[in-house]
């Protein structure tokens, strides 16, 4: 325990106070000797990013528990009902292999934040294999991954504004059940609409 404590930068009864709250899984144990490891280091360090950026103790255990006590992948990341995008589980090994020297404390604790990000036991779980290839991509291409996130963030902004104004248009001639079979009929105008911009942008810069 206070290896652990040392290793995260806060005091052991701090440490004691976050297992108290179930913030952090127990340790495993042989005998009297309970072993910490790296996943709950990264824990730790990944509640202290989130406090950093304004979240409470009581939020952070609400996501503690979701994220330990097998809630479905779904409710968790607020997928709700099954949607076109599809959940991706990745071992810790395997997120930073996406996002080589990017898979820092801040940078998970505001992935979580915008909710592109959870765990689920020893797994991360990402909302999205599309967000997460893309993402991927853009920090192979020079991106800092922070950059990618804050990008995210304004661009779900827009997008839950692009998805109301069609939801309205609809329900205003349609019941809503046929939300669901028209929403590609959106996305195909998001698309061009988008494809179209980046000719107009791209021709600006000519």
């Amino acid at each position: 325990m206070e290896e652990l404590a040392e290793l995260a930068g806060i005091t052991v009864r701090t440490l004691r106070f976050y297992r108290e709250r179930k913030l952090i899984p127990p340790p495993r144990r042989e005998g009297r000797i309970a072993w910490y490891d790296d996943h709950h280091l990264a824990r730790l360090r990944t509640i202290a990013a989130l406090l950093e950026r304004g979240h409470t103790l009581n939020g952070i255990a609400e996501l503690a528990d979701a994220f330990d006590h097998g809630r479905d992948v779904g409710d968790l990341l607020g997928l709700g009902e099954p949607t076109e995008e599809e959940p991706v589980r990745l071992t810790p090994e395997e997120l930073a292999a996406h996002f080589e020297g990017e898979v820092t404390p801040e940078n998970l604790a505001a992935a979580m934040d915008l909710g592109y990000l959870g765990t689920d036991g020893e797994q991360f779980v990402h909302i999205s294999r599309r967000l997460l290839e893309v993402s991927s991509a853009l920090v192979r291409e020079g991106v800092p991954l922070a950059e990618v996130l804050t990008a995210g963030r304004r661009v779900r902004d827009h997008a839950d504004a692009l998805a109301e104004l069609f939801a309205d248009l609809i329900l205003r001639h349609a019941p809503e059940e046929d939300l669901p079979r028209l929403r590609p009929l959106a996305r195909s105008v998001v698309e061009a609409e988008l494809s179209l911009a980046l000719d107009r942008r791209l021709r600006k810069r000519g």
